[in-house]
């Protein structure tokens, strides 16, 4: 059993604020960093210090080395981490206070991986193994199909939200994953509830009020309380979740299990600055879990 990503890859640049923003409003930044990020590479780091065997497929710059080197020291397989002369995605990430954030993405070599490297990377997958995809590279919907053919589970975070980009995906999807915002456009955009959607699970998280995961087929609903934090920073926390929680399944875990797993994971995620490189290890997450 193995966990194939195809993800983005971000190089973050956080800039801590005392509030967010506001239109026409500059703000001076108390505190400045850099680190690796990407929902698709967050995943494959969550899943990877989950314990699971993660390959990633993906792209990076010229300027990109360092990342793929910081992704391998988790135990992600960069074998198919193509190196381009297109810059490396990046996104600008402002956190207030109180942990919340705002993002602007540049997708950069994201979106210019071949839809080659990405059939390659597949060739060695099977029916035991799992695809995740976000909504921040291009062919998703080619992979999709490929890993569904395979008898593959394809687990699709449907962020950052296009309607279109999840309707053309979605019936290839075993498991699709929302936060409760994106749920709603969702539902609003193809006129259904829930429990009308045409994938055969879906996972909703609610940030700290907890996480839902729902089989369609049979109508069995599973729900998870959030667990109560000092937040400092929430970037990244809907990744450590969806990583752990495919890590999980992947292991053989049942969805009541791996949502207690991924509940834990995210809860002590916002603890930490940082996106990737913030995300707990299973040992972390163990020891967390025996003290609450």
């Amino acid at each position: 059993m193995a966990i194939y990503n195809l993800g983005s890859i971000n190089i973050d640049h956080f800039y801590r604020l005392d509030h967010l923003p506001a239109p026409g409003e500059t703000l001076a930044t108390e505190e400045y960093s850099v680190g690796l990020g990407g929902k698709g590479a967050n995943q494959s780091a969550a899943a990877a210090k989950a314990g699971a065997k993660v390959f990633h497929i993906g792209a990076v710059g010229p300027e990109g080395r360092w990342i793929v080197d910081r992704l391998s020291s988790w135990g992600v397989d960069v074998k198919n981490v193509s190196r381009i002369g297109t810059p490396t995605g990046h996104a600008i990430i402002n956190v207030d206070a109180k942990g919340e954030n705002s993002i602007v993405i540049f997708a950069g070599a994201n979106r210019a991986i071949g839809l080659g490297e990405v059939e390659l990377a597949l060739s060695s997958a099977g029916p035991a193994d799992t695809l995740i995809l976000q909504n921040e590279t291009a062919h998703q919907v080619d992979a999709a199909r490929i890993a569904a053919l395979k008898g593959m589970r394809v687990i699709y975070s449907a962020a950052p939200f296009d309607a279109d980009a999840v309707s053309a995906v979605l019936n290839h999807v075993t498991l699709l994953v929302m936060n409760a915002v994106e749920a709603q456009q969702l539902t609003e955009a193809l006129g259904v509830t829930l429990d009308q959607l045409p994938v055969p699970e879906i996972l909703v998280t609610k940030g700290a009020e907890g996480a839902e995961w729902r089989s369609l087929a049979t109508g069995e609903r599973v729900t998870q309380a959030g667990l109560k934090v000092d937040a400092v920073d929430s970037t990244g926390a809907g990744d450590t979740f969806a990583g752990y929680f495919a890590a999980a399944l992947d292991a053989g875990e049942t969805p009541a299990g791996a949502l207690r797993l991924a509940t834990a994971a995210a809860a002590l995620k916002v603890t930490r600055p940082g996106t990737a490189d913030a995300i707990p290890t299973r040992p972390e997450v163990d020891a967390f879990q025996e003290e609450i």
